[in-house]
């Protein structure tokens, strides 16, 4: 993905929601050319030079300041992450990360070991493209029970959860508010995408939403972003029906980006019975010699 395209378009999308009088300018009467601020507004506003500000837009400014970049952010009303991206964004090319090794991910023993001791407790592990590495009984019979569950020990069968939020319909009935959840993937995806312009892998995804998903395309070129840590599932399992499931995206230090990502329900809930359930109704299919036996076997070529 080419960060200096991006970059101008990000500040354009910004710049065109802001109104004169949401900056304190009096919007004078007659039809503006352009939707929001202009760029000599935003300019002066910031204590910026336009010529500086322009060339910034266009993605031909170098060296750029972090003082410079903080007063655009202010003025522009930026969230914390918005901030974040736009640096990222404006970084200059001598300073980006080389480009990560193309070698495939793989979750570690110790992680794979630690989803298996949450027995009751949805778990997986992803990468930064969300492409599922390992997710334990649970986790796969809440989220993914429609597809094998080694799909994620074979690189080239592995489940992409953005992919399958847009992509999968028996994926995205899953979600009770759809397009809740489209517009915080988007957003998320956009971050990451911020921070590695250079994952290959990270672009060809992008880019085959973009092909296949005109819901996807629509959000993506508002210029969502925004981090997710945590939150709220609603969700409508076709075996055990409504949960409402809270959930933790917690980092793997060290795994260049791996993050785990569990469901919990309220205890004493209906959530909780439903989990309890759907634990239960998948059980002689997880307790079976043969899948517990893959189960505690590493990936081929491991």
């Amino acid at each position: 993905m080419d960060a200096a395209p991006e970059l101008g378009d990000f500040l354009k999308s910004r710049r065109a929601a802001l109104r004169p009088e949401d900056v304190g300018l009096t919007a004078h009467p007659g039809r503006r050319r352009v939707a929001g601020l202009r760029r000599e507004e935003l300019a002066a506003l910031a204590n910026v030079s336009l010529t500086h500000y322009t060339r910034l837009e266009q993605g031909r400014a170098v060296g750029v300041s972090e003082g410079l970049l903080e007063a655009i952010a202010r003025t522009l009303r930026l969230t914390e992450d918005e901030t974040a991206h736009l640096k990222d964004l404006a970084r200059p090319a001598a300073l980006m990360p080389r480009p990560a090794s193309l070698r495939v991910s793989h979750a570690s023993a110790s992680a794979r070991q630690l989803l298996r001791a949450m027995t009751d407790v949805p778990a997986l592990v992803m990468d930064r493209r969300n492409d599922v590495l390992a997710w334990n009984h649970l986790g796969h019979a809440l989220l993914a029970g429609h597809l094998p569950p080694d799909s994620p020990d074979s690189p080239a069968a592995r489940p992409n959860m953005t992919r399958m939020l847009f992509l999968d319909e028996q994926y995205r009935r899953l979600y009770t508010n759809w397009h809740d959840q489209a517009q915080l993937a988007v957003a998320a995806l956009r971050l990451v995408a911020g921070r590695h312009p250079d994952d290959r892998s990270l672009a060809e995804l992008i880019g085959q939403l973009t092909m296949n998903s005109d819901e996807f395309a629509t959000l993506w070129a508002r210029h969502p972003v925004r981090t997710c840590t945590s939150g709220v599932k609603q969700l409508r399992h076709p075996l055990v029906g409504a949960m409402e499931l809270s959930f933790e995206n917690l980092v793997i230090p060290g795994s260049a980006g791996q993050h785990l990502i569990a469901y919990t329900a309220e205890p004493g809930s209906p959530s909780e019975a439903a989990l309890r359930l759907l634990g239960s109704a998948t059980a002689p299919v997880l307790q079976d010699p043969a899948a517990a036996r893959h189960e505690l076997t590493e990936p081929a070529g491991r």
